[in-house]
């Protein structure tokens, strides 16, 4: 496997503690597939991909659990609330979501994926995330 980064929002900061809630972590792996999860989150969500979807990428349904997209999205709107983040529109966020059975997506790179979802809830852009600021 190749490279792993990992970003995480808690405590109202970047490089915060995962366990306080709420949280947000950001795996970005090899450019390709980054890992969302957030808390709180209601059952059964709080977990959805940017780029492609693990199961869809390894081309191994036992890669990753399904995602329910329009359920993800509507959830993170609302963590972005409890973040004293501005208000997003769950249509928005949706459309940054890893579809299923996707060819290519949107980015080259998915960490342009992650800065346009940090930018989207108006949290600043962690340190260390590639990119640069003239991304929209």
């Amino acid at each position: 496997m190749g490279s792993t980064e990992k970003f995480v929002y808690g405590g109202g900061e970047w490089g915060g503690d995962a366990d306080v809630v709420p949280s947000l972590t950001i795996r970005v792996q090899d450019g390709d597939i980054a890992t969302v999860d957030y808390r709180p989150a209601p059952d059964g969500l709080g977990r959805f991909y940017l780029g492609f979807q693990p199961r869809d990428y390894f081309d191994d349904p036992a890669e990753s659990d399904p995602v329910d997209l329009d359920a993800e999205a509507e959830a993170f709107a609302e963590w972005a609330l409890l973040v004293g983040a501005v208000d997003v529109e769950a249509k928005h966020v949706r459309r940054l979501l890893a579809e299923a059975h996707v060819d290519e997506p949107e980015d080259t790179f998915v960490e342009e994926t992650v800065e346009r979802l940090v930018r989207l809830v108006g949290l600043p852009i962690p340190e260390g995330l590639e990119g640069g600021d003239d991304l929209v």
